[in-house]
């Protein structure tokens, strides 16, 4: 059976940290990778946060290959799970990365480009204590 990870062990993971950080760096294929090796060791909130993350990463990846129509429903899947969600989460400000999503689906949206507009991030949230 799977060790089931509380929020606080899981922002303190160095696979956590490692995971956000290749994210950042637009790495997403080893990002995608590294967040679903923690989502199968997750549950509740913390599970749909790091599903959020991880549609976000792969509609990434697909925009990288060309497949608008796929980062487009990934986009909107991963929005819709992180919207419902609120901010804070997991020391993440997901009202940033929302706003940068948002952004990009609406571009994908309307035939434009969405390269104009910033790469998704993950931000800690300085008002959640470490």
């Amino acid at each position: 059976m799977m060790e089931r990870f509380q929020p606080t062990d899981l922002i303190n993971d160095p696979r956590f940290q490692l995971a956000v950080e290749l994210f950042n760096q637009a790495d997403w294929y080893p990002a995608h990778d590294a967040f679903e090796e923690l989502w199968h060791e997750t549950s509740g909130q913390a599970r749909q946060t790091i599903q959020g993350v991880l549609q976000v990463a792969v509609a990434q990846l697909h925009l990288q290959r060309g497949n608008r129509r796929g980062a487009t429903l990934l986009y909107g899947e991963g929005l819709g799970r992180l919207k419902a969600l609120g901010t804070p989460n997991l020391g993440l400000d997901l009202d940033q990365l929302c706003i940068c999503v948002e952004n990009r689906l609406q571009r994908l949206q309307q035939g434009q480009d969405p390269d104009d507009c910033t790469v998704p991030g993950l931000i800690y949230d300085s008002s959640v204590p470490e």
